[in-house]
Order: structure tokens, then C-alpha cells, then sequence
């Protein structure tokens, strides 16, 4: 099965950590390393507000978060290291495992399987079933960018007029509030 554990971390942690098998992820990097900033500043050709974070994921050999499905564009830069990568880009009717917090595919079936090595970037749109896994010892730098859905978006723009516009109202046109009674109205 698949486990999960937050940080922080101690270095005890790692010292006594198995040789294989495992992943750190640590999500947004840029926040607490600023200088790494101007790496994200490179995909510019996006809109700004898609951006979400730089995150890194370090993996022993053999480590991976399993295979997932992510609703973001991702950039995932190969850092370090080596990490093949399996891919499935019509993943059909999704199921999470049960036996897991993750959100690990239930069933995975990768079309095609490729392999990263430093300085490789990889994108991969929402809705790529993706499992990568470290040959070895490897960093992968992942650059993550929000990819609403249509709904996503209007319930966002609801809510923000709702929050600038708290008194805007419904209202029957041609019938005004003092036509009403209680329960009855005019005939207007």
C-alpha cells in the first residue's frame, strides 16, 4: 500500500530512512527559496494566475507517489538523477485505491513509458494518468499550473461579486419590494 506522512521532518528521519523506496515532495519551494523564482519567471507564456507553485520531489531509487492523475498543466523538470516515467493519456473511468490517503490511481495501464535525465522537461496537461518512478537517487522540479474547470471558474467569479456586490438581488422585474404583503402581492 501507500502511506503518507507530513512534515517537518527531522534529519532522524532521513538517516534512518530505507534505501529505496520512498519520496519527499516539498510544495511551494519558491516561497521559501526565492531564488529560485526566475526559474518560474522562465514559462511566462502563461498567464500569471494559473500559477500555482514550484514544487520538488526527491525520490530514492525506486520511489514514486504512486500513479495519479493531476487537474494542473505540469512542467516537470528533471533535476537529478534519472526517473521513467509511465503514461497514460486516456485514462478512462477513474478510481482512486481505497486502501490509501493518496489520491493513487486504482487501475493504471501506461500507453507509452519514457525516461527523464537531468535537464529533460516533461509536460504533461490535466487529465495524463502519469507514474513516475527514481532509477536512481533523483530531484524533479515540478512547475504546476491551475487549470480550472468551467464551473470552477464561474463559482469563483459568483463568489467575488458576491463579496463586492453584497446587496445585489433577484428581483421580479416590474414588481417592487413595498408591492408585497406578507405572503400576498399586488396585482401589479
Amino acid at each position: 500500500g501507500w502511506t503518507l506522512r507530513h512534515g517537518p521532518f527531522e534529519e532522524e528521519d532521513f538517516v534512518t530512512a530505507p534505501e529505496e523506496g520512498w519520496t519527499l515532495l516539498v510544495q511551494d519551494v519558491e516561497k521559501h527559496l526565492p531564488e529560485l523564482r526566475p526559474l518560474m519567471d522562465r514559462f511566462d507564456f502563461i498567464p500569471p494566475w494559473r500559477m500555482d507553485d514550484l514544487m520538488i520531489s526527491f525520490a530514492a531509487p525506486g520511489g514514486s507517489v504512486g500513479p495519479h492523475v493531476d487537474a494542473y498543466d505540469v512542467f516537470l523538470i528533471q533535476g537529478q538523477g534519472t526517473r521513467t516515467w509511465g503514461l497514460d493519456p486516456e485514462p478512462g473511468k477513474i478510481a482512486w485505491r481505497e486502501d490509501s490517503e493518496l489520491r493513487v490511481l486504482d487501475e493504471f495501464s501506461p500507453g507509452e513509458t519514457l525516461e527523464t535525465v537531468p535537464g529533460d522537461v516533461l509536460y504533461l496537461p490535466p487529465g495524463i494518468a502519469h507514474y513516475g518512478i527514481g532509477a536512481d537517487s533523483s530531484i524533479t522540479l515540478s512547475i504546476g499550473f491551475r487549470a480550472p474547470s468551467a464551473g470552477e471558474l464561474l463559482a469563483a467569479a459568483g463568489a467575488l461579486l458576491d463579496q463586492q456586490h453584497p446587496d445585489l438581488r433577484y428581483g421580479d422585474s416590474g414588481l417592487a419590494r413595498h408591492e408585497s404583503d406578507g405572503v400576498r402581492i399586488s396585482d401589479e
